[in-house]
């Protein structure tokens, strides 16, 4: 007992001392820090619209910023309380933000009815449910469009509800093309794009690999969207998953090129944390545990990223994970070389 005490202490010391949190301090809402974020969802969990506004006001025609606060606060009505967003509507009718918003809570409400579970395991209850809110959806979805013409975060949603309506591949090409004219390398719109294309929704592991491998290659640096074909790695090989195919040469090479894109990054940049999160993870899985550990020190405390949002038990699994790598990087660092 002693032993272990003694262990669990040096272990607590060391991740300090590297800048990682205690275990017990970890956020399952939001992939990396955001203080303006956090406050607006603080304060729309106690009712109050108004920061959440704020956000909207200070982000602009940033875009993919705009997608990440209508997502996050979209999420937190479609799970908790809309009460703060239908104040926030009643407050100022006609505002796009908060159309944009009531129309990522409504997709994201659609997807809380289905749940995570797969479609042989999934009610007809649940699925009647899911179907009526993403068809009610299209109403929402134009409303925010017409109100911000430039903007394609309502496009966004309209993949999810592509999605779960099961669009006809010329129709997701159709509205893909539509949103590659507003926004050509924009984060969250190719990595919702990528999962339509995979095998387990309407496209194939071929379709999903052809996908990220072209996002990727007509990408500016530091867009992040590099990292494309490690999630199409992943999104193909899920039910497979073996060290030795995060091994090969060939993922290797598919995570260096994403670490260098995301070294490019503009460090503000709001998906970059989502990307650290995979990166820890895949160099984890590589061996490569100091390297992860310096994805984790950016984004430690938080748990809404690929892949621990497979889980049924993402923090749990985000710290089984992040603990190895720390227990493994200081071993690595004590190796005699």
């Amino acid at each position: 007992m002693g032993l272990l005490f003694l262990s669990c202490l040096l272990l607590f010391w060391y991740s300090l001392g590297y800048g990682l949190l205690p275990l017990r301090w970890q956020n399952s809402y939001l992939a990396g820090p955001d203080v303006s974020l956090q406050r607006a969802c603080r304060a729309a969990a106690r009712g109050r619209w108004e920061p959440a506004a704020s956000l909207f006001e200070d982000a602009g025609q940033d875009w993919e910023r705009r997608s990440l606060y209508a997502q996050r606060l979209g999420y937190l009505a479609a799970r908790r309380s809309d009460r703060w967003l239908k104040a926030w509507v009643e407050a100022r009718p006609g505002d796009p933000d908060a159309a944009l918003v009531v129309a990522r809570a409504r997709v994201l409400y659609a997807w809380k009815l289905r749940g995570p579970a797969r479609a042989h395991s999934t009610s007809r209850r649940r699925f009647e449910g899911f179907h009526r809110e993403l068809l009610a959806s299209q109403d929402d979805i134009g409303r925010a469009s017409a109100l911000c013409p430039g903007d394609p975060a309502p496009l966004i949603a309209e993949i999810w509800r592509a999605l779960g309506l099961g669009y006809p591949n010329r129709e997701m090409r159709a509205l893909w093309s539509e949103i590659s004219s507003l926004a050509p390398h924009h984060f969250e719109a190719h990595s919702s794009a990528l999962q339509y294309w995979t095998a387990k929704w309407h496209g194939s592991k071929r379709h999903a690999r052809e996908f990220a491998e072209k996002s990727a290659a007509g990408a500016p640096p530091g867009s992040l969207l590099a990292v494309l074909p490690v999630i199409a790695w992943y999104e193909n090989n899920a039910d497979e998953l073996e060290d030795l195919g995060f091994r090969s040469p060939q993922v290797h090479a598919l995570v260096d090129a994403a670490l260098a894109d995301a070294a490019l990054a503009n460090p503000d940049h709001p998906r970059l944390p989502e990307v650290r999160h995979l990166l820890a993870y895949f160099l984890y899985r590589q061996g490569r545990y100091r390297a992860a550990r310096e994805q984790f020190r950016q984004v430690d405390g938080f748990t809404e990223a690929l892949p621990w949002r497979y889980s049924s038990t993402k923090s749990l699994y985000y710290r089984a994970i992040r603990t190895k790598t720390a227990r493994r990087a200081l071993m690595e660092r004590r190796r005699p070389r």
